[in-house]
């Protein structure tokens, strides 16, 4: 398969989930604090996963420009991380309408694990098609975002159990923490003088 026609297919599907959230909004009825007050958390939740999504986004462009070929075996990798990615907006509107209730929170949390998990994947199996001497493997290097993520994702998992708002803390801190630059791929994928002028 063409690198571009996998890439053109996740950029659609991405904007898809982004486009399912945004209709879930609602504005208020009234011109009112307290009405504003009764939609927050659907807007606040739908700000966090519009993060996640433009994270992962970003992150698969530049991962993509690292594969030298598609197989079958990425193609497959990439469904499976749009397939925990579509679920997305689902747990949103859920998390969202429940005022972050802890099972819809926990399960949220479940699930930005599986998509992490996912990318992962996604990674190794473009690692493992490069053969030994990749070209991804030696950008990421230790990729301490990538162990780490699993870690914060688990303990904002068991936090919601109990504490639903500490568990959002947990998630939020993700995305944080993948919103800082990440230039270990870029630097190999754009040519200094372009870096320079953007």
């Amino acid at each position: 398969m063409n690198r571009a026609r996998l890439e053109a297919f996740t950029d659609g599907m991405l904007a898809i989930f982004i486009t399912i959230m945004v209709l879930d909004l609602r504005p208020p009825h009234e011109a009112s604090w307290q009405a504003v007050s009764v939609v927050l958390p659907t807007f606040l939740t739908y700000v966090l996963s519009f993060i996640y999504l433009a994270i992962y986004w970003n992150n698969h462009h530049h991962l993509l420009h690292m594969a030298q070929h598609i197989d079958g075996a990425i193609m497959w990798a990439n469904i499976n991380l749009l397939f925990w990615l579509s679920l997305v907006p689902f747990l949103t509107g859920w998390m969202g309408a429940t005022n972050f209730d802890k099972l819809p929170t926990t399960v949220y949390g479940i699930d930005l694990l599986l998509c992490g998990l996912a990318f992962l994947l996604l990674i190794r199996t473009i690692i493992r098609s490069q053969g030994p001497n990749s070209a991804l493997k030696a950008s990421l290097g230790a990729d301490w975002k990538g162990k780490l993520s699993p870690v914060v994702y688990i303990s904002g998992i068991a936090f919601s159990m109990f504490l639903p708002w500490v568990g959002e803390g947990f998630y939020l801190l993700g995305a944080v923490m993948w919103m800082v630059p990440d230039r270990r791929i870029e630097k190999r994928v754009i040519p200094p003088s372009h870096g320079a002028s953007s």
